[in-house]
């Protein structure tokens, strides 16, 4: 069975009071008692202090927004891997969008980052996804693959077992536009059989695929009724405790 993960990223939003409030908030409602994987993606100053919130909490995980590609060194203004695993970081996406269009992240750096996550143990939930150009063009499909095959050839197969999907079209992040459910499973399956193609049936059915773009407590049941959608990477909505505690219980 794929795990169902619903992963909360809070971007660069919040003070750390605000921070703590909004953590408190979410486990006073939280559903904590099924399977669902929960992971809470806050800024890396913010890291160890929701880990003290959390981590006595069954089914709720620390995850971080990014990491270099180093070790360690005279990176100023960086974060390792090594030191998001130490506070307790168990999860870290690579490859967001908007790491791809402000930093200008490469599919070459994003396989030296997932490889770095995976040697200090962290599970990298890597984002894929097409513009509305490339969307509007007709070859979304390409690009996906394209993205797919230049980062996850580097990997073995039992790297993939440890690497979540996240499927984030561009033109739906923060848009208050959101793929169709339609849409939603027809590029779902289009990865999976690009990872089965890569590695195998076995990998691809194993492996989760979450939807993040404008994933929301009014369409998420929807979303994560299609088959291949295990869950969600949730960007505003993961601001409001009662939005992403319902999203949580859409499954």
């Amino acid at each position: 069975m794929r795990k169902k993960i619903v992963a909360g990223n809070w971007k660069m939003n919040n003070t750390l009071s605000e921070a703590v409030f909004l953590i408190e908030n979410i486990l006073s409602m939280l559903n904590t008692s099924n399977n669902i994987v929960k992971i809470i993606i806050p800024p890396f100053p913010y890291l160890e202090s929701i880990y003290s919130k959390i981590r006595e909490t069954e089914s709720v995980f620390l995850g971080a927004q990014n990491c270099n590609q180093k070790t360690e060194g005279a990176y100023t203004g960086e974060v390792s891997a090594k030191m998001l695993q130490s506070v307790g970081c168990e999860y870290v996406l690579i490859g967001h969008s908007e790491r791809r269009a402000y930093f200008n992240e490469t599919n070459e750096e994003l396989v030296l980052k997932i490889k770095e996550a995976l040697t200090h143990h962290l599970k990298p939930i890597f984002c894929i996804g097409e513009s509305l150009d490339q969307r509007e063009g007709g070859f979304y499909f390409d690009v996906i693959k394209s993205q797919l095959v230049e980062v996850l050839s580097n990997f073995t197969s039992s790297d993939c077992f440890n690497i979540i999907i996240a499927y984030e079209p561009i033109w739906a992040i923060g848009s208050g536009l959101t793929a169709t459910s339609l849409q939603a499973q027809e590029m779902h399956a289009f990865i999976r059989t690009e990872i089965s193609n890569l590695f195998s049936l076995e990998i691809a059915q194993q492996t989760s695929i979450l939807y993040g773009g404008s994933c929301n407590a009014q369409n998420a049941h929807e979303l994560f009724q299609c088959p291949d959608v295990d869950g969600g990477l949730i960007g505003g909505a993961s601001l409001k405790a009662e939005d992403f505690c319902a999203i949580v219980d859409s499954f």
